[in-house]
């Protein structure tokens, strides 16, 4: 639903007014200025970005906006929100004698453009570098400040040379627990050499290192090193070809993209051992400058709990568990293991034992039968499933028995959905009593339930008559004595700390910090991404190429897809493109011991990973001899001040990256950070979350969605093509047919109009509704501004060199005080309602505009309609650009005004209203109220009881 420029009959009669073809040209010729000029580098403090001193030693703002990702669909005016937003933030920093960082890469890898190669036979570059130029073309006109110089993508050799570089950084690291920090895998080394650290063994016998072989070597150190292989259960997508990362899978147990089916399989992929920093990514969360509902949804994501680790001897071995609540192990009754657990196989017994419940068996003849019927089923739900408080607890007996290591009973082991093994030891001893899917379980297969958790609702401790379990942390203890320990008559706290001790002291148990947090996988079947830079020797050992080696570039292959299958038969594997470019994956490489042949690794990384440092390449990006040069990365991110852990200035993004990214890129920051190569141990100090703008969904009476364009609203009824449609607010995009793009709107008023009315729709934080046929109260305000200072018939200055009136100049200097507050608290559309205000005040005022009230105003108007902005303070005289101008400073004396209103009440009913001067003291006031004619006649002569005085705007009277 459009409308057609208003302006345009006018220009006949006025060639000189501010038309969208006026705007137009404008806007053209300072972006090429801009250009032209280098007007927004940014210089370093030393290398070839190096500029002037002075610039320098201003104080720095470093301000990114979250990486675009190029689609091939272009934007819509919906994207751009944040990146005109921190346009005008950096624009005011730098009016105010900032050093501004601002700048945009691109983050190119992922799956769409690898599924567009694979639909038609493009390379994912071309494509990729297609849309990167038309995206850049859509931003230059919105007249974004970036500095260009810096700019990047991450499909980029030059780039991910340097990712695949932190990838060897993290390999060769581990984290040293006792130091609390990463520190290179070779002091690990160094230790199991010298004997300072125990060599490990499956069975706790002595080992030198010395004598460990090649491949021996290799296993104890991955289980140790901070980047990882190993055999674990992964979301594998037969349908995609991949496996995906938990935060890829949906709730219902489905691939984010594709919508496919989602399986558990073992499959042998890399991780990150994002876990040892668990602790550290929750306690610097509190330093950060972040929204807390980001820094809540992180701190469940980590999900820290404090317990402990108690052993089950089984057959002459053990079933470890995590538990918050030892104080409960009296109830545990039976124990369950997630169905992929890796010791579920180890114990299935051959037979049912003697006493085995037919609702146990699943009605299958063996435990074996019963338990991967069973794994065949958990394996097609998700995570979330899986969790779901189902009405029906599924489960099956393994035909073992465990031992509860407090009072000696036989416990049978179960494997159930209900049970992760992400989560803890993937083993969990059932309390029934207390924990309600426990005690559905227990219900369900006829298990004991044992009361140990005295209830306080009156329910008593019979659990045959309860309903429901009792769970309570302000409880006693009951049922829970032997000989060595009673827990009997304790509180929670006082009973965990007791039997934890009890248990640390048999050796059968420890106090333990668990987190819900896992490892992240890194490994992506697919062809469009960073190569991993590593190779296998012949014993299948992982070695890392050298630097010198870098970048490991992708090579060409025939068919971009990774081999996909029935995306319902789980029993697949995958197959990587790049698996089938033999000459590529089987190479001689001399990695300092001679000739040898190795075969490269297969998986490329995940899109995550060039997203998880590029905020330090934009500080040094020509550098092809460092990261980034300490000396620049410090300049720009260090720890100072009230950025204790360092990092970027302002980041602005979307909330849906609140664990993903932002955790990632935590992490990557951490592992440099402390491998000395960065000074800032945070990636970004203050994030701020942009709402979304919305567009309205018309849909017929398919529900299939129509041209928002062609809508026609008749009666407060809504039609298309005759018929009647229904209206729903929702996100704008091309498959809803709702989408407006930038280019549309600058064509029709230009790029200035287009970024004041983003930024006046509301809070920046908020989602608001687009109305394309709101856009043009902006455009009026940019004609009426023109027109304050450009004779619209000959094109000639109107303003006069004259002293501005008092009324003038408090209008001036609040607005001035108003604007400069808000821009720094980003409140844009505060700022621009201000700047409206004082407009209207000179188009009111009539005659021509002080020259010197213009120049403030222009200069208020800079950061957020540019073009115009510069246009006009060329015309008022000036040779310089308006962006590295003085922003306008108030004077207090013009801020504050001469009286303000106060009101009297009497009762609570106002009965007067006073000018007063805001100087008042509130004797004087409550003096001045008292004696006024209408408040004396309001009072009769009553007595007063008391007089409220709030200075300077109100008093209250209580008569007696």
């Amino acid at each position: 639903m459009s409308e057609t420029n208003s302006a345009a009959p006018a220009e006949v009669a006025a060639p000189h007014r501010y038309t969208a073809a006026l705007a137009a040209d404008i806007e053209a010729r300072w972006q090429d200025f801009w250009d032209a000029e280098g007007t927004y580098a940014a210089p370093n403090p030393k290398g070839d970005l190096a500029g002037d001193p002075e610039l320098v030693a201003k104080p720095k703002k470093f301000i990114m906006d979250m990486f675009p990702y190029p689609s091939g669909a272009g934007l819509h005016v919906g994207h751009p929100l944040g990146y005109i937003a921190t346009d005008v933030y950096a624009r005011f920093q730098r009016m105010t004698g900032h050093n501004v960082l601002h700048t945009l890469g691109f983050d190119a890898f992922g799956l769409p453009a690898e599924q567009y190669a694979v639909q038609t036979g493009t390379h994912p570059r071309v494509s990729t570098e297609a849309n990167i130029e038309n995206m850049k073309a859509q931003l230059r006109r919105l007249g974004l400040g970036h500095d260009k110089r810096r700019s990047f993508a991450t499909i980029d050799p030059d780039y991910y040379k340097w990712t695949q570089w932190i990838f060897l950084q993290i390999f060769d690291s581990w984290y040293d627990q006792e130091a609390g920090r990463a520190r290179p895998i070779t002091e690990l080394v160094a230790q199991f050499a010298s004997g300072e650290r125990a060599v490990p063994s499956a069975d706790g016998s002595p080992r030198a290192w010395s004598e460990l072989s090649a491949v021996e070597k290799a296993d104890v150190l991955g289980e140790y090193r901070l980047a990882y292989a190993s055999d674990a259960p992964v979301n594998w997508c037969p349908g995609l070809g991949t496996v995906l990362a938990n935060e890829e899978v949906t709730a219902d147990g489905r691939s984010e993209r594709g919508n496919y089916p989602v399986f558990k399989a073992k499959l042998r992929q890399w991780n990150m051992r994002i876990t040892a920093y668990a602790d550290r990514l929750l306690e610097d969360l509190e330093e950060l400058d972040w929204p807390e509902a980001i820094k809540l949804q992180q701190r469940n994501w980590i999900g820290r709990s404090e317990g402990a680790r108690v052993d089950f001897p089984i057959d002459g071995e053990r079933i470890t568990v995590f538990t918050t609540r030892p104080d409960t192990l009296f109830g545990a009754t039976y124990m369950v293991l997630a169905p992929e657990h890796p010791l579920v196989e180890k114990f299935t017994a051959d037979t049912w034992p003697e006493g085995t419940r037919e609702a146990w068996t699943g009605g299958h003849a063996t435990p074996a039968e019963a338990v991967a019927a069973y794994r065949a089923q958990a394996a097609s739900k998700s995570d979330v499933e899986r969790q779901a408080e189902a009405k029906d607890k599924t489960g099956v007996f393994i035909g073992a028995y465990a031992t509860n290591p407090v009072n000696g009973e036989r416990v049978p082991v179960f494997i159930a959905d209900y049970v992760l093994m992400g989560y803890g030891t993937g083993a969990i001893m059932a309390v029934p009593a207390h924990d309600t899917r426990d005690f559905a379980f227990a219900r369900a297969f006829e298990l004991p339930i044992r009361c140990v958790v005295g209830p306080t609702d009156g329910r008593g401790t019979d659990t045959s008559t309860w309903d429901d379990a009792f769970v309570s942390y302000d409880a006693t203890i009951v049922n829970s004595a032997r000989e060595d320990v009673s827990l009997d008559g304790l509180g929670v706290v006082e009973a965990k700390a007791r039997v934890t001790e009890w248990l640390e002291r048999r050796g059968i148990g420890e106090g333990t910090v668990n987190f819900r947090l896992r490892d992240w996988l890194f490994s992506r079947q697919r062809y469009w991404g960073e190569p991993f830079p590593i190779v296998y020797d012949e014993d299948g050992v992982a070695h890392a190429l050298p630097e010198s080696m870098l970048p490991l570039e992708l090579p060409e292959v025939e068919d971009y897809s990774p081999r996909t299958f029935d995306p319902d038969d789980a029993d697949t594997q995958p197959e990587t493109p790049l698996s089938r470019n033999e000459d590529w994956v089987d190479v001689t490489l001399d990695l300092g011991d001679g000739p040898k042949r190795y075969r490269r690794e297969t998986n490329t990384m995940p899109n995550w990973a060039g997203s998880c440092w590029y905020e330090f390449r934009y500080l040094d990006p020509h550098n092809a001899e460092q990261l980034v040069d300490p000396e620049i990365e410090q300049y720009w991110m260090g720890p100072r001040e009230g950025l204790p852990h360092g990092g970027v200035d302002l980041y602005v993004g979307g909330a849906e990256h609140a664990v993903l990214h932002l955790l990632y890129a935590r992490f990557w920051s951490k592992v440099l950070y402390d491998l000395g190569h960065v000074s800032s141990a945070e990636p970004f100090h203050k994030l701020y979350n942009q709402g979304m703008i919305q567009a309205y969904v018309y849909r017929d009476s398919r529900g299939i969605a129509v041209p928002a364009a062609e809508v026609e609203e008749r009666d407060g009824a809504y039609y298309y093509e005759g018929e009647k449609v229904s209206r729903l607010l929702g996100k704008m995009g091309k498959s809803l047919k709702n989408a407006v793009t930038p280019d549309e709107i600058c064509a029709e008023y230009g790029a200035d109009t287009l970024r004041l009315y983003e930024m006046a729709m509301g809070p920046l934080d908020v989602s608001r509704p687009w109305d394309t046929r709101a856009v043009v109260g902006q455009f009026r305000l940019l004609q009426r501004l023109w027109r304050n200072v450009v004779d619209e018939a000959t094109g000639e200055l109107t303003v006069v060199d004259a002293e501005p009136d008092e009324d003038t100049l408090r209008a001036l200097h609040k607005a001035i005080d108003g604007v400069r507050g808000d821009l720094e608290g980003m409140r844009f559309n505060t700022a621009i309602a201000k700047i409206t205000e004082l407009n209207n005040h000179l188009t009111k005022a009539g005659g021509a505009v002080p020259r010197s009230v213009a120049e403030d105003l222009v200069l208020l108007v800079a950061p957020l309609a540019p073009h115009i902005a510069e246009e006009l303070w060329r015309k008022l005289g000036h040779t310089g650009s308006v962006v590295h101008q003085d922003f306008p400073v108030a004077d207090p004396a013009y801020v504050v005004d001469e009286s303000v209103t106060c009101v009297v009440q009497i009762k609570g009913k106002v009965k007067a209203r006073l000018e007063v001067p805001p100087s008042i003291s509130e004797e004087e006031l409550e003096k001045a109220a008292l004696a006024d004619e209408a408040v004396v006649k309001a009072l009769g002569g009553a007595d007063i009881r008391k007089v409220i005085v709030r200075a300077p705007k109100l008093v209250n009277i209580v008569p007696a």
